[in-house]
């Protein structure tokens, strides 16, 4: 059921598109307001760059998108991420791409493409590996782990830690190489540990 409304102002030149809900009672006075308003040229500036962006990335099968942000004063923010580590040419080379298909004269916007920043959690699946080499920290139910992340498997991940044991014969201790499987359900979050 669309909303009544008593008076529409129908702008032509910018064909703005009014979208809005059932009309609903609150304490017996009934609400005959649109809920949001949208303009189908921002609509239309917010596919054709989100388009613009993913068939940019696309076109480098290591890289994936972790965030996409669309502001109203059309601040675009991308941040991408790879299988491999992402250099800087591949940023320009988006953000250079993206111009060339939005045209900013039409639509006026910023454009900032960057990279992960290796001091945050990841937040996603396929960061875990390009890091496979690299000592990681796990948030997990049970408390934080730490380890070198040796390998993904479809369930998880395994950290492998050098660990001082008493020997099994005699006194003193040896080093032995301990693995841990951590399913990816049990992870909160996880992040490279930054070592100097």
């Amino acid at each position: 059921m669309l909303c009544g409304i008593s008076r529409i102002g129908v702008d032509l030149y910018l064909k703005k598109l009014y979208l809005c809900s059932d009309l609903a009672e609150h304490e017996g006075r009934g609400m005959k307001a649109p809920l949001f308003l949208l303009s189908s040229r921002a609509m239309k500036f917010e596919e054709k760059i989100k388009k613009a962006i993913e068939e940019s990335v696309a076109e480098n099968p290591d890289l994936f998108i972790l965030n996409l942000n669309i502001k109203p004063d059309h601040t675009v923010l991308v941040t991408v991420d790879g299988y491999k580590p992402v250099p800087l040419s591949e940023c320009i080379r988006i953000s250079r791409d993206v111009e060339s298909q939005v045209d900013k004269d039409e639509h006026d916007y910023a454009l900032t493409v960057s990279t992960f920043d290796i001091s945050q959690w990841f937040s996603d699946r396929r960061q875990f590996h390009k890091n496979i080499g690299k000592k990681i920290k796990v948030k997990t139910p049970e408390g934080e782990k730490e380890g070198m992340l040796v390998e993904i498997t479809g369930e998880g991940i395994v950290l492998e830690n050098k660990v001082r044991e008493p020997k099994p014969v005699g006194k003193g201790k040896h080093t032995v190489i301990k693995k841990t499987e951590i399913p990816f359900e049990q992870i909160e979050k996880a992040k490279v540990v930054i070592q100097f």
